[in-house]
């Protein structure tokens, strides 16, 4: 049986809004003062409404949903702030990723709720009573009111922690019991929409039990809604465990990973390499056996105080070899905080994929190719381990016209781009280094559409003594929008590129943009595109 532990913050948006004002405060006073009415409010079609009112504001009878007018006129002093979704957002992912080391599947429920998987996680705690309680300390000092539950689903994890658990005593169902768990609780705490419930209650239904023996076809009937029925029979199905329920951890689970819990906290680096070094091992083992490799490794340091350090490295290719793994990791480790100390850490290799395994030859006359990728992506890897991923390039041909356009720069995957049939038949026709853009230069032709006998380029006047070409080639239409009525834009025009030499022996490669009458904008202009070896 699966078990889950839900994770409320009842007043999350405030809490965080605490935590920022409590690192902006320089004073003492300012951290002991008195808790002052405070709501957060929020646009929506009925103007300035309440989002999340605190404790204070509560007791003078300011709830969520009021207009925020009102709420001025029963409080003149209120202390009123928008709330930050975005910011609630995020904070929530990132404490999420602190509490991993309770359990590798965590979703994020709503905007102030967690839900974790902890099947077969309890046991390294004792037990959820113990886990729940290092759960509660843990959040305790980090400033956030909560509530905990544990059940055998997702619903009944939620209507416990909504409805029955406390703050420092935490509801844990046993799988199994939840149709007695959750008889005496309100309907409200069935996940379901507000003009539901109201139906619910003016039909005399208040507790989820009531719910257990009525008929589908009759609830049906009461609502004069077939997706209202069936939104409330499949939150009570949910919750019971005869329905399943879909669960999307905010990070995905790893293919792989292995874990190691330090005796002591560990304070220096050496330490860290030291268990980084026996990880890399274990899970190097692992993908060994089942023939695999991975091309995505993830280092995780969890800190005594709860925070989480991590680092990863990608490969071009999938890889398990040991040695491997941890050089790209030693450009890296001394990146990782240890703070007061650590406690756990992990290795999760993501991306995995079945390994090509072979003999490598004896010696480099029998290769049968120029060029080792298996030592090249080696070599990428620790390149990128080093300067920043994507800093090992490759530059590929395109199906494109111009030529300027006809080539692309894209990350090193551990492969050397093949040839097109297109690129081979251009060989020797393109310059060795082109530029980025063409420079413009001013031509002296023997006929309008002969090729260029002097040129002036960078100020300097170059005599051409041979000439080749030209080569033509065509814009591309296709890509082409018409301009909008009344709108100034020149047509796309064909090139004529040619090879030529002056007097020095220099060899340049130019073109002309247009043709002489055709009717396509004003006189064609010659720009340099690159230059032969």
């Amino acid at each position: 049986m699966r078990r889950y532990l839900f994770v409320w913050f009842p007043e999350w948006s405030l809490d965080r809004l605490r935590r920022v004002r409590l690192r902006q405060a320089t004073s003492t006073s300012a951290r002991r003062a008195k808790p002052q009415p405070l709501v957060l409010y929020e646009k929506s079609a009925q103007g300035l409404v309440i989002a999340v009112a605190n404790e204070a504001a509560r007791a003078s009878s300011l709830y969520p949903g009021l207009r925020l007018s009102d709420a001025h006129a029963t409080l003149p002093h209120l202390l009123t702030e928008e709330i930050d979704r975005k910011s609630d957002e995020r904070a929530l992912i990132a404490l999420a990723t602190r509490l991993v080391r309770f359990s590798p599947l965590i979703a994020l429920d709503e905007a102030d709720a967690l839900i974790l998987e902890t099947t077969g996680c309890d046991h390294l705690f004792d037990g959820e009573a113990l886990m729940a309680r290092e759960l509660s300390h843990s959040l305790d000092k980090a400033g956030y009111g909560h509530r905990l539950a544990f059940a055998g689903t997702r619903g009944a994890a939620y209507a416990l922690a909504h409805e029955k658990a406390g703050v420092q005593s935490p509801a844990i169902l046993p799988s199994g019991d939840e149709r007695d768990g959750l008889f005496d609780l309100p309907v409200s705490a069935l996940r379901l929409s507000g003009k539901t419930l109201t139906l619910l209650r003016r039909f005399g239904l208040t507790r989820i039990g009531q719910l257990y023996e009525i008929d589908r076809k009759a609830l049906a009937r009461r609502f004069h809604s077939q997706e209202a029925a069936e939104a409330v029979c499949l939150r009570l199905d949910q919750a019971l465990g005869k329905r399943p329920e879909p669960f999307e951890p905010f990070r995905p689970l790893p293919d792989h990973s292995v874990g190691l819990s330090c005796p002591e906290p560990l304070t220096d680096v050496t330490g860290i390499n030291a268990g980084l070094a026996m990880l890399a091992n274990r899970l190097s083992k692992a993908l060994a056996t089942e023939g695999l490799g991975a091309q995505t490794f993830v280092f995780r340091a969890v800190l005594s105080d709860g925070r989480v350090n991590s680092i990863g490295v990608n490969t071009a290719r999938p890889v398990y070899a040991c040695n491997h793994v941890l050089r790209l990791f030693h450009e890296k480790t001394d990146r990782i905080d240890p703070g007061f100390g650590i406690d756990t850490l992990q290795l999760e290799a993501l991306r995995t994929a079945p390994m090509t395994l072979g003999s490598r030859p004896l010696s480099g006359d029998l290769v049968q190719t120029d060029v080792d990728e298996s030592a090249l992506a080696i070599l990428a890897d620790r390149i990128n381990a080093r300067l920043g991923e994507g800093s090992v390039t490759v530059t590929v041909p395109i199906s494109r016209h111009p030529v300027d356009m006809a080539e692309e720069t894209r990350p090193f995957t551990g492969e050397i781009p093949k040839c097109t049939p297109h690129s081979v038949t251009m060989h020797g026709l393109r310059p060795i280094r082109m530029f980025d853009h063409s420079e413009k230069v001013q031509v002296i032709s023997e006929m309008p559409d002969g090729p260029p006998l002097r040129f002036v380029w960078r100020r300097v006047v170059r005599r051409v003594t041979r000439a080749d070409g030209p080569e033509r080639i065509a814009p591309e239409w296709w890509t082409y929008l018409p301009p909008a009525p009344g709108e100034q834009r020149n047509l796309p025009r064909a090139r004529d590129y040619y090879r030529v030499e002056d007097a020095e022996g220099r060899r340049y490669w130019l073109f002309r943009e247009g043709l002489y009458g055709d009717g396509r904008g004003r006189t064609p202009d010659w720009f340099l595109q690159g230059l032969f070896a």
